[in-house]
This record gives structure tokens, C-alpha cells and sequence, in this order.
């Protein structure tokens, strides 16, 4: 049912198991333990997901690597127009709450898109908003555009509230 799903969509959004489980895409060079991800394999990945499914305007995907459980590696890539781009690597990102980071993406990305933004811009919201998600209890950010956007500036995950 998923596969025939993805005919209808514009915008696909969602993690290696689910690409894999959900629509048969394996992404190549994954260890078990999901230890290294390299946006440039996802890439390869989405170049077959869109070649299979042409109707698709953008595909994007969280990087995540648990190094424990308050320990994560964070990113997240946006492939739109033909162009895969990466959003700014977060290592060892401390995690107090990691549910809703995946949601907290995708609300970042759509906000991006939906404001005016470009693919490049709108994987920072995402990966940014995510982020931020992860170090507030619960699956629901406390985020500010503001913080968001500091993240992206740089000034990091612990933004001031």
C-alpha cells in the first residue's frame, strides 16, 4: 500500500527504516548499528526513490546516529530540483527527550518550504527545529522561531528560553 501511496505525493519525508521497510529502498553502507551515516549514501538512495517515482518534488530524511541514549549524532538532507543538500552536522548532540525529533524536523523543513525558503535553507529549519525538539521533554517543541533560527546561526542546540 505505501508504495502505491507515493504516486500521490509531492513531498516524501522519513528515516532509513522506513524507506527500507515501507517501500524497499535499502540505503548502502549501513552498518547494523546504524553508527556512520553518510548523507552521499541517502543521496544515492533518493536518486532511486525519485527515478521510481517522478512525481516527487522533494525527499528528505533525518540522520540519525545514537551514540547512547542521551548521545546522538544529528543531521538531516533535502533532495529537491535534482540537488541533494545536507544540513549542518550536529555531533554529539545531548538529548534529553529524543521523541518528536523526527516530527520536529519535518515541521521545521515544511515551515521552510512554506515561508519562501529554498531546499538548503529549509533542511537547516528542519534539522535546527529537531535539534531543539531533543532537548525539551516530550514529543511537542517549546521552540521559538527564534530559537530555531539562532541553531542555525550557530549558536547551538542549547538556545536561550
Amino acid at each position: 500500500m505505501n508504495r502505491d501511496l507515493v504516486g500521490f505525493v509531492d513531498v516524501l519525508l522519513g528515516n532509513e527504516e522506513d524507506f527500507t521497510a515501507a517501500l524497499g529502498f535499502e540505503v548502502d553502507g549501513l552498518d547494523p548499528n546504524l553508527s556512520a551515516l553518510d548523507p552521499a549514501n541517502f543521496g544515492r538512495m533518493i536518486k532511486r526513490v525519485v527515478a521510481t517515482y517522478p512525481n516527487l518534488r522533494a525527499v528528505a530524511t533525518t540522520l540519525r546516529s545514537a551514540r547512547t541514549a542521551t548521545r546522538n549524532d544529528w543531521g538531516a538532507v533535502c533532495w529537491a530540483d535534482g540537488v541533494l543538500q545536507a544540513a549542518t552536522p550536529r555531533p554529539d548532540l545531548e538529548i534529553l527527550d529524543r521523541v518528536g525529533g523526527g516530527d520536529s524536523f519535518a515541521s521545521g523543513l515544511v515551515y521552510g518550504f512554506l515561508a519562501g525558503h529554498g531546499p538548503e535553507r529549509a533542511v537547516e529549519y528542519g534539522a535546527a527545529h529537531g535539534a531543539l525538539a531533543m532537548t525539551t521533554p516530550g514529543d511537542t517543541s517549546m521552540a521559538t522561531l527564534a530559537d530555531v533560527e539562532q541553531v542555525i546561526r550557530g549558536v547551538g542546540a542549547r538556545a536561550a528560553r
